[in-house]
Parts: structure tokens; C-alpha cells; sequence
């Protein structure tokens, strides 16, 4: 969808929905920067992507120290980071009576502050190049809200916040900021939270998909890695530079009841 082949860091990008955003869209040429806390799991997805006319590199990250985004920025030299994609994230699924604060606390770390470290790093590369795309992987909660999903729900609903305001903060350059929100996404952090919500509700795992994940959802189907990294593509081209601050819902029609 884009002529312009562009260096994108994807967070979070070893498993689930960052490693295929990283195998989508290597495939138009882009240069990938698969970062993840996990060096294996990093790794594992570079040697999965298929990315004809592009390249791809590994490399450990964890984003809620800023030692190590500067040592990873660091890593790859003079090369540009025209792409931010924060998704880096994890789930814990329970009350607020029984969340564990330091859990309650690693969430808001990893997708709200990490997310704001993450940004603050590439920005001034961005402001350099006149040119930037910062992207974050938000979710129907960003919007609305489930029950025992405090951190998850309080941290994904901060990634608009923070967005609105970057995109105010960078309206005088060729960057964008916004927060792209599906609903649920068939990944292993998808399969964790049936697992979970079975518990929590004593059903069984079929019921949770059935009635709980779905049943919102018109169209009553799993979101798809590729659509969201269409969606990815389309915010980077030059046709889309005035969309700024905004939620790109990718729903089923969740929000619209």
C-alpha cells in the first residue's frame, strides 16, 4: 500500500500479534527491527518472517527500562526507526481484590509506560527525518471494558490519552500518532485469557469464546494479524498523514450497539 520502504520496530514482537505484524509486513520490502524482552523468542520469529526484498534483525528489548532501549536504538547505528508499533503487552485476568499489585503494576509498565519510553527514544530520530509513524497496538478496551480486567483495561484506555497528546505535540512535522483498537485476535495471549475466564466463570473454554468473546461482536469472528498490519501499512503512507490522535477500530461492530 506504500511505495516507500520503511524501517519499522515492532514491539513485543516474539509471539502472538507483534511477530505477525512482523511477518505481514516484511513481505512489502520493509526493513523490521523484531524486538522482544525475550532474545529466543525474538529470534524464533526472524527465523519464521518470510520478507522477499526486505530485511529483518533481532534484538533483545525490554520496554520498561530505558537502558534498554537506549542499548537496542544504540544496536542498530544510523539506521532510522520511521515506524514505532507499541505492542508489547500481557494479560492478568482476575478482581481487584485479588490482583496482585505488583501484577496490577508490570501491566500498566509494559503498555502505558513502556509505551511512552518507547515513543520519548524514537522522537527525536522522527523530528530528524521530518518523518514519522508511531503506532500503537491498543484494544476494544481501550474503548469499553470487561470485568476483571483492571491494569489491562486502565493501561490500554491510557495509550489514547498519550496518543491525543503526541499527536498535538508533533502536528508541526510529518508525524502521526495514533492507536489502532481490535477486538480479540486469536493469539497465545488470547488462548491464555480462555483459559482464565473459564476459570473465573466456571464454564468451559468453548463458552468463553461463544459467549463472552465473541457474542459482542456482529460479525463473530477472530480479528486477523494481516488486518491490522493493512491497517499499519495505510497509517504510514502519505495519505493518511493528516489522520493524527486517532482510535482505528477494528471491531466486528462491537462499539456500534
Amino acid at each position: 500500500m506504500t511505495h516507500r520502504h520503511l524501517s519499522i520496530l515492532i514491539t513485543g514482537a516474539g509471539s502472538g500479534l507483534g511477530r505477525g505484524l512482523a511477518d505481514v509486513l516484511s513481505t512489502g520490502g520493509h526493513r523490521i527491527f523484531v524486538t522482544d524482552q525475550s532474545p529466543e523468542r525474538a529470534a524464533e520469529t526472524l527465523s519464521m518472517i518470510d520478507r522477499p526484498g526486505g530485511t529483518a534483525s533481532a534484538h533483545a528489548l525490554d520496554v520498561t527500562r530505558d537502558d534498554s532501549i537506549e542499548a537496542m536504538l544504540r544496536t542498530v547505528g544510523n539506521e532510522p526507526v520511521d515506524v514505532l508499533v507499541n505492542n508489547a503487552g500481557l494479560q492478568h485476568v482476575a478482581r481487584l481484590e485479588e490482583f496482585p499489585q505488583e501484577k496490577w503494576d508490570l501491566l500498566i509498565d509494559v503498555m502505558l509506560r513502556g509505551a511512552c519510553r518507547m515513543s520519548r527514544a524514537v522522537l527525536p530520530i522522527m523530528r530528524k527525518n521530518s518523518f514519522g509513524r508511531i503506532i500503537n497496538i491498543g484494544s476494544i478496551h481501550s474503548l469499553v471494558a470487561s470485568s476483571f480486567k483492571t491494569a489491562y483495561v486502565a493501561a490500554k484506555h491510557g495509550l489514547v490519552g498519550l496518543a491525543k497528546v503526541l499527536a498535538l505535540e508533533t502536528a508541526d512535522v510529518d508525524i502521526t500518532v495514533n492507536t489502532i483498537c481490535p477486538s480479540y485476535i486469536r493469539t497465545p495471549l488470547v488462548d491464555a485469557q480462555i483459559e482464565a475466564q473459564a476459570r473465573t466463570h466456571g464454564i468451559t473454554p468453548e463458552q468463553v469464546i461463544d459467549q463472552i468473546m465473541l457474542k459482542p461482536m456482529p460479525k463473530r469472528c477472530f480479528i486477523t494479524p494481516e488486518e491490522v498490519a493493512a491497517t499499519v501499512e495505510f497509517l504510514c503512507t502519505a495519505a493518511a498523514r493528516n489522520i493524527t490522535g486517532q482510535c482505528i477500530v477494528i471491531d466486528g461492530g462491537w462499539t456500534i450497539q
